[in-house]
C-alpha cells in the first residue's frame, strides 16, 4: 500500500500509537491520533505529536470524531468494545493494528514470540543468543520497542525478534514470522476475552501466514491444530518433544545441547524458555556451541523472582510479573524453601480456586491484597490460612509476621495491578524499595 496523501487516524496516544503515527507521517501520510483520555503528561505528548506535523484529538471529542479516513491504526492496548473503536466501527473504519502496520514495511526475516507467561524472557534470550552468535537482531513489539519504531533502524540488523501479544494478532492479516514460538496457553485475559477460546483463537493466528518453508517451536504440551510450517516441539516435562529435560540437561531428539547449570536460569519456566531458544536456533542453522554463548550469558529483567532483599533470616522474591496464574503457579514451583506468600490484585476474571491446593501444599500462609483479596481467600479458606491486607505495607508486615527465619516471602501476585499501581514494574518497584528500606 502506498501512505502518501492517505487520510489517516490512530487509535490511542500511549508507546505504539505514537510509533505508529509516526511511521505513517515519514511514509506522507494525513496522521491524526485519537485518545479518549486527557491529562497533563498526554497533553505534552499530543503537543510534541502536533509539532511533527500529526493531529491530536483528546478526551470526549475523540469518542465523536466523525471525518472519514482511508486507514485507521487501533493500539494493542485498546479493547475493541470502548466508546473511541466502537465510533470509528460504526463507520466502517478499515481497522488494522500496529503489528500489522509494520510488517507491511519489514525486509527483515522475523522471529515471532507468542504465549501466556515467557514471551519477555524468551525473546530477549532470541536477541541476545542471535548477537552472540554473530547475527545481528533487535528485540521490539511488546517488549517495549514497538514494531513500528524498531522498523526505523531495520537496515542496521539481519532479524527482528518481536514479543507478540494476543491483543496484537486481533489484528493482522499479512503477518508471517519466519519463525513462530509457540510458549504456553493458561486462562489470562478473561476480562476482555469471552472465554479461554477465543483467547486462544486469537494467539493462533500467530501460524496463520506461515508456509512450509517456515517453523513453527511449539510447547508439546498445547495440542494445537496441525501447522503448515515445520514443526518443533519442546517440553520440560515427561512426554515426547524434540526437546526435552534429563536432569540439569536440555536434550534435543536424545542428545544433550546444554546444561543448565552453567546458564542463570532456574525454574522449569525457565527450562521451557531455554528450550524455545533453542528451537529458534535450530530452525535458523545456529550451531549449539554458538546458540550456548548468549543463553550461558543472559539474565533475568527484574520483577521475574528477583531475590531483592534478607530481613532476620527471611528471603523476600519479587515477582511482580506474575500476572496471571500460571506465573504464580510455576513461582512456587520453584521454591526449595517454606513459603510466605503475598498475592493478590485486581479482578481479570479468571478463578482463583484451581491453584488452592497447590497454595495449600506449597505455601504455609499466604497474605492477600487487592480488589480481588476476600474472593481469593473465600477460594483458599479450605487449604491455608490467609491474611488480608489494605496495602503493600501491611503485606509485608503480616508476612513477616508468619515467617520464620530460612523461610521466603514471595510476592507473587498471580494477576494485574492496575487496581492498585500504575502496572507490575510499579508495583515490583515499590515491593523492592520498602524491602530493601526494612532490610537497613
Amino acid at each position: 500500500m502506498k501512505f502518501a496523501a492517505l487520510t489517516t487516524a490512530v487509535l490511542g496516544l500511549g508507546t505504539s500509537g505514537e510509533a505508529a503515527a509516526k511511521l505513517l507521517r515519514r511514509e506522507g501520510a494525513n496522521v491524526t491520533v485519537f485518545d479518549s483520555a486527557d491529562f497533563p503528561a498526554l497533553r505534552e505528548r499530543a503537543a510534541k505529536m502536533q509539532a511533527l506535523g500529526i493531529g491530536t484529538v483528546l478526551g470526549p471529542k475523540a469518542e465523536q470524531a466523525s471525518d472519514r479516513f482511508d486507514l485507521t491504526v487501533i493500539s494493542p492496548g485498546i479493547d475493541p468494545e470502548v466508546p473511541l473503536v466502537k465510533n470509528f466501527i460504526r463507520q466502517n473504519a478499515r481497522l488494522t493494528g500496529e503489528l500489522e502496520l509494520a510488517f507491511q514495511f519489514c525486509s527483515k526475516p522475523i522471529i515471532a514470540i507468542t504465549g501466556t507467561n515467557g514471551k519477555t524472557t524468551t525473546t530477549q534470550l532470541v536477541e541476545l543468543m542471535l548477537k552472540r552468535a554473530g547475527i545481528s537482531a533487535i528485540a521490539c513489539g511488546n517488549i517495549g520497542m514497538p514494531f513500528c519504531e524498531a522498523i526505523a533502524q531495520q537496515n542496521d540488523f539481519e532479524f527482528f525478534a518481536v514479543e507478540v501479544s494476543s491483543f496484537q494478532l486481533e489484528t493482522i492479516s499479512r503477518f508471517r514470522p519466519k519463525v513462530a514460538v509457540w510458549l504456553n496457553l493458561t486462562p489470562d485475559h478473561l476480562d476482555r476475552y469471552r472465554d479461554v477460546w477465543e483467547y486462544r483463537q486469537a494467539k493462533l493466528r500467530i501460524f496463520e501466514q506461515q508456509r512450509a518453508d517456515d517453523f513453527a517451536v511449539i510447547n508439546a504440551r498445547d495440542d494445537l491444530p496441525k501447522l503448515l510450517a515445520d514443526t518443533i516441539s519442546f517440553s520440560a516435562y515427561p512426554g515426547r518433544a524434540d526437546f526435552s529435560a534429563s536432569g540439569n540437561a536440555i536434550l534435543f531428539r536424545g542428545e544433550p545441547v546444554l546444561d543448565v547449570t552453567q546458564t542463570n536460569l532456574t525454574g522449569v519456566h525457565n527450562l521451557e524458555n531455554l528450550m524455545a531458544a533453542l528451537g529458534v536456533a535450530w530452525a535458523l542453522g545456529i550451531p549449539w556451541e554458538k546458540a550456548s554463548i548468549g543463553l550461558k550469558e543472559y539474565r533475568l529483567l527484574p520483577h521475574r523472582c528477583e531475590v531483592v532483599g534478607q530481613i532476620d533470616g527471611v528471603t523476600f522474591i519479587n515477582d511482580s510479573k506474575a500476572t496471571n496464574l500460571d506465573a504464580l503457579v510455576k513461582a512456587l514451583e520453584s521454591q526449595s524453601r517454606p513459603v510466605v506468600l503475598i498475592a493478590g490484585g485486581k479482578d481479570k476474571g479468571f478463578p482463583f480456586d484451581t491453584v488452592a491446593k497447590l497454595v495449600g501444599a506449597r505455601a504455609k500462609h499466604a497474605v492477600l491484597i487487592g480488589e480481588m483479596a476476600e474472593r481469593i481467600r473465600r477460594s483458599w479458606a479450605a487449604e491455608i490460612d490467609c491474611s488480608l491486607a489494605n496495602g503493600l505495607d501491611e503485606a509485608i508486615s503480616l508476612a513477616r509476621r508468619n515467617a520464620r527465619p530460612g523461610d521466603t516471602v514471595l510476592f507473587s501476585p498471580g494477576t494485574s495491578s492496575f487496581d492498585m499501581f500504575k502496572n507490575y514494574s510499579d508495583r515490583g518497584n515499590q515491593f523492592r524499595q520498602r524491602v530493601q528500606e526494612l532490610a537497613k
